[in-house]
């Protein structure tokens, strides 16, 4: 079992590798942009306090990013699973390269309400966040409230990491109702000890693969690593190829989807595991695909 079988996504992967007119925000540490691996022609930064490119291959920012957006836009014949390698991907950098080697970045509430203001105006019509948020202030909290508000006036899903710290519970990006939290699940299809869980991540959340992931190492070598922040980016590369193939269908359409319904769901704190096929199948049911035009 592949993390790619885990979810069903092989088929939907098989045929598309996504359009460039699909813009994915990629909301995480900088990206090794000129690694061979990456469909780079698709790939670029835009302003933000941190440079998109990273400086320091051996940061654990700059492999962070690098590994994540592997997951989205590597080659198809690299290492990484690369769902959407031919999407436009957007890199805006929160994370610094100086954090001591090991220690996973945090995100500044602040500072990540505002990149997901960057990545829609930049364009983006599906964001991924895979970042754990520092203790939050009430300040903090507001900021990404009202840039989770505008992504959903805009019509952007907002695909967001659950967290790894092993809670019961929510924080200001994955109680609100526009954002999609992921929970990682293992390759035996049952959620990973370390996920948060809570009422409103089991509600209206998603589980993907978190355990045993291969991607870019930022490098050279592939790096394989688990968590909610590798969980994230197979929704959000499903997502992508969906829009891809149904692009007269709203985020709101396609996130029902990929969430499906809630007559479907338990009441419980562990979300349902992702099944990419499904989505695909329930879409087409309802839109015409892009090859039928």
């Amino acid at each position: 079992m592949t993390p790619i079988d885990l979810v069903h996504l092989a088929a939907l992967r098989d045929r598309t590798s996504g359009s460039p007119e699909v813009v994915v925000g990629l909301i995480d540490g900088p990206v090794a942009v000129d690694h061979p691996d990456l469909a780079k022609q698709n790939i670029r930064p835009i302003p933000g306090r941190f440079d998109g490119a990273c400086q320091r291959a051996s940061s654990t920012a700059c492999l962070h990013g690098t590994f994540v957006a592997g997951i989205l836009s590597a080659k198809r014949t690299s290492a990484a699973p690369a769902i959407c390698p031919d999407c436009t991907l957007l890199i805006r950098s929160i994370f610094a390269e100086t954090t001591r080697q090991g220690e996973m970045p945090t995100a500044d509430p602040e500072e990540l309400g505002q990149a997901i203001l960057d990545c829609i105006d930049a364009g983006a019509h599906v964001v991924n966040v895979s970042a754990a948020l520092a203790q939050p202030t009430t300040k903090g909290e507001r900021t990404v409230e009202a840039a989770l508000d505008y992504a959903a006036k805009r019509g952007v899903l907002v695909i967001v990491a659950a967290g790894n710290q092993g809670t019961l519970g929510s924080t200001a990006i994955t109680r609100h109702p526009w954002a999609l939290p992921v929970v990682a699940y293992n390759l035996h299809g049952r959620p990973t000890e370390h996920s948060n869980l809570g009422s409103s991540i089991g509600r209206r959340g998603i589980g993907a693969p978190g355990d045993g992931v291969t991607s870019l190492g930022a490098e050279g070598k592939p790096l394989t690593l688990g968590g909610t922040s590798a969980a994230a980016p197979f929704v959000t590369g499903a997502v992508a190829l969906l829009r891809s193939e149904f692009p007269n269908a709203s985020a709101g359409h396609v996130k029902l989807a990929v969430t499906q319904p809630p007559s479907r769901r338990r009441t419980s704190v562990v979300p349902p595991l992702l099944d990419a096929w499904a989505s695909f199948q329930s879409l087409e049911t309802t839109h015409q695909r892009r090859r039928s035009h």
